[in-house]
């Protein structure tokens, strides 16, 4: 498979959280196609390979992205992967059938695929009427915005740096990029889509700056190392996306009831 640049937001602080998200990628898809470009401060290298290209870039967030695909064509199809997100379930066969079909002339107008249908992406609200399907037959529904962009995803870099260049150059904190988000009127030639069935399930790595348990637990298990700012857990596990979903629940949350959300649902 053609290798791809995967665009990782992070910082020095939360190395070892990328050091992780990148080992359960090498784990779960052992010659997954993905080059990871990880940005960095003052931390060195702590990973060794062809998959791994570290970057400087500033400390601030917009510009840690936009340095990081300051040499790429609008039009280069990339893997978004932020630090906050780690697979946990991959429907590996139907990921790779994504990603040849977006490297395909056929797919030139389509700006995006998300595989991790969860959370609002069941909200008739968010979608438009529009869908398409690639040469195996997956269909995938067309997005209305930018509504999770922070899950990974094949995306061009015309998405991400349209969606970045509308940011201030300073952001005090990275769930304030969910207000800035929401204010961005996406350009109509920017076609992002998702996929009908959940392809993925991935962990959060962190919650409002503390280390998830889950994420924890995944480390330990996997002989990693914890950060040294990791000894502060959350009470519950959090994940986004499911296997499993009640048919009748999943109906009340595609035709918008959100207060009754499928409860094997990972939020």
């Amino acid at each position: 498979m053609k290798p791809i640049k995967a665009i990782v937001m992070t910082f020095d602080k939360y190395r070892t959280l990328t050091d992780h998200m990148i080992f359960k990628y090498t784990q779960l898809w052992p010659d997954h196609p993905f080059q990871f470009r990880v940005p960095f401060q003052n931390l060195p290298a702590t990973q060794t390979g062809q998959h791994v290209d570290y970057r400087q870039t500033p400390a601030a967030i917009k510009a840690t992205v936009l340095g990081l695909l300051e040499d790429l064509h609008d039009e280069e199809l990339v893997y978004w992967c932020i630090d906050d997100k780690y697979p946990v379930k991959l429907n590996i066969e139907k990921i790779a059938q994504s990603y040849q079909w977006l490297s395909s002339e056929q797919a030139n107008a389509v700006s995006g695929v998300l595989f991790c249908r969860s959370r609002r992406m069941w909200d008739r609200r968010c979608l438009t009427a529009e869908a398409v399907s690639d040469s195996w037959g997956n269909v995938y529904l067309e997005k209305t915005g930018y509504e999770q962009i922070w899950i990974h995803q094949f995306v061009r870099v015309k998405v991400i740096r349209h969606l970045f260049n509308t940011f201030p150059d300073q952001i005090p904190y990275p769930r304030y990029m969910d207000e800035l988000r929401d204010k961005v009127t996406k350009p109509i030639d920017h076609r992002l889509f998702v996929s009908q069935q959940n392809l993925a399930v991935f962990g959060e790595s962190t919650d409002k700056g503390v280390l998830t348990r889950n994420c924890h637990q995944s480390i330990k298990d996997n002989g990693l190392t914890l950060p040294d700012w990791g000894s502060r857990l959350t009470t519950r596990d959090h994940f986004v996306g499911s296997w499993k979903v009640n048919a009748k629940q999943r109906l009340r949350y595609l035709v918008g009831d959100l207060t009754n959300r499928p409860p094997d649902f990972f939020y």
